[in-house]
């Protein structure tokens, strides 16, 4: 029979596991609200994303916490097919990760360019620094 903390860890792990999938899913709700100028929905997966990291923060610290138990023992209670779900969750969530940060930065630059359009209809020119050539107007920077 295992000890109480053992089995604790244990479900706190899958909870881990789950939580490490629900983020997944988030990402790619977000990126998907994006593409399709959702704003509402991004909004909405932008405040579960925030909810589920902070429950991430818990397990994490909850599971680093060491046992009164031997080490030997705490290894075999973490069964080895969940610590290859958990690693291959932690591997897509960095993946993802990875390509919903380049969608926001791109998202950024281009608001940050049609601002600059817009303001350029109202007449108000942003000029680039340096050297300039005469003839240059603000839309052959483009």
């Amino acid at each position: 029979m295992k000890p109480v903390g053992v089995q604790d860890r244990n479900l706190k792990a899958a909870e881990y596991l789950r939580t490490l999938q629900d983020l997944a899913h988030e990402l790619e709700r977000a990126m998907q609200a994006i593409a399709r100028n959702a704003l509402a929905e991004f909004e909405e997966s932008i405040a579960n994303q925030q909810a589920i990291c902070s429950r991430l923060g818990v397990l994490v610290h909850d599971l680093s916490t060491p046992l009164d138990v031997q080490t030997t023992e705490i290894d075999s209670t973490f069964d080895r097919d969940m610590k290859s779900q958990i690693q291959a969750a932690s591997g897509t969530l960095q993946k993802l990760n990875y390509r919903y940060a380049a969608l926001l930065q791109h998202s950024s630059r281009s608001v940050e360019l049609m601002t600059s359009l817009f303001s350029s209809f109202k007449g108000q020119f942003q000029e680039a620094s340096g050297p300039r050539f005469k003839h240059q107007t603000w839309s052959c920077q483009m």
